[in-house]
């Protein structure tokens, strides 16, 4: 029988939740292999005790076959799920390099929506998938993810594309209770959650404040509106379909956060952390307005603001 290998590259929120389902799952089955490349104390946790899921209703150890940071040691894998920040996916596209041939599928979960085209230009002749995920999890401590949420929703696919192997992805998924589905329309998809989250995380990353705070001021909630319009024209430019109502879809959803949620993107601005998704979820809007000849004047104020990659100005 063949084994088929899957590589969660990336243990933190959303490739240790998954991740951690999924060998959780396939532990003792002989046809599905759940591997980890992962890092630093992190690593050493799961190494030693498992990777620890906890959700709302349920608490599980997870044990890969095989938790490294050596991806040769990993071996060629049918599938590599990659759940890094975006802006370490270069360079862990590089560090994968032993675990690819030409047969290796590639899904990105990230957040953004240039991903898939970003792996594509290092991996032409692969197959790159387009992945998008809901869900509110933690990595708690090392060793340890928090599923903090009611929804843990994955999409991925190709528009206007299937064939028997991506079925079986989602079929491994599905077997896992994991609440998978293969699209067809993913740019949809993915757009309409980028619609939600580049204005979510530029707004609370520049004003400093979290959703409830920027959802109970009226002049920033409209300022968060004007964002989500910035967006949008650059999806229309791109012909991607969204929901006609997808600006109040987005605004009833920040609603619906707890007061103190905020975005990954501001999270990792005030923990001082070195690199930040600024480029992905705010100067990327930008740089497709300029491609297009569209003005987006908030989301340049604010990614000024920001003082680009490293600076952040409390406001």
């Amino acid at each position: 029988m063949q084994k088929t290998k899957i590589i969660i590259a990336g243990i933190g929120a959303v490739g240790g939740y998954f991740g951690g389902v999924l060998a959780a799952h396939y532990e003792n089955d002989p046809a599905i292999e759940i591997n980890f490349l992962a890092r630093g104390a992190h690593l050493k946790a799961i190494q030693e005790n498992g990777l620890r899921v906890i959700s709302t209703d349920t608490e599980f150890i997870a044990k890969p076959t095989l938790a490294t940071d050596n991806a040769a040691a990993l071996g060629i894998a049918d599938v590599i799920i990659i759940a890094t920040k975006s802006y370490d996916l270069e360079a862990v596209i590089a560090q994968l390099q032993p675990c690819i041939n030409q047969d290796t599928i590639i899904l990105p979960l990230l957040n953004g929506v240039d991903g898939r085209e970003r792996i594509q230009t290092l991996l032409p002749n692969n197959l790159v998938l387009d992945g998008c995920v809901y869900l509110v999890a933690r990595l708690k401590e090392a060793g340890v993810i928090e599923n903090n949420g009611k929804v843990q929703t994955l999409f991925f696919g190709l528009d206007n594309f299937v064939n028997e192997r991506l079925q079986a992805l989602e079929t491994i998924f599905k077997a896992a209770n994991i609440q998978a589905t293969l699209s067809t329309t993913i740019s949809t998809v993915i757009w309409e959650k980028f619609i939600f989250i580049s204005p979510t995380a530029t707004a609370t990353s520049y004003y400093n404040q979290s959703i409830g705070a920027l959802v109970a001021d009226p002049e920033k909630l409209a300022t968060v509106k004007a964002l989500i319009e910035e967006v949008k024209q650059i999806a229309q430019a791109k012909h991607i379909a969204f929901a006609p109502d997808i600006t109040e879809k987005s605004i009833t959803r920040l609603q619906s956060m707890p007061f103190e949620a905020t975005s990954s993107m501001h999270f990792d601005y005030q923990n001082h952390k070195p690199h930040t998704e600024i480029e992905s979820l705010t100067g990327y809007v930008i740089k497709q307005g300029e491609q297009y000849n569209l003005e987006t004047p908030f989301f340049k104020r604010m990614h000024e603001g920001l003082g680009g990659k490293n600076k952040f100005q409390i406001n």
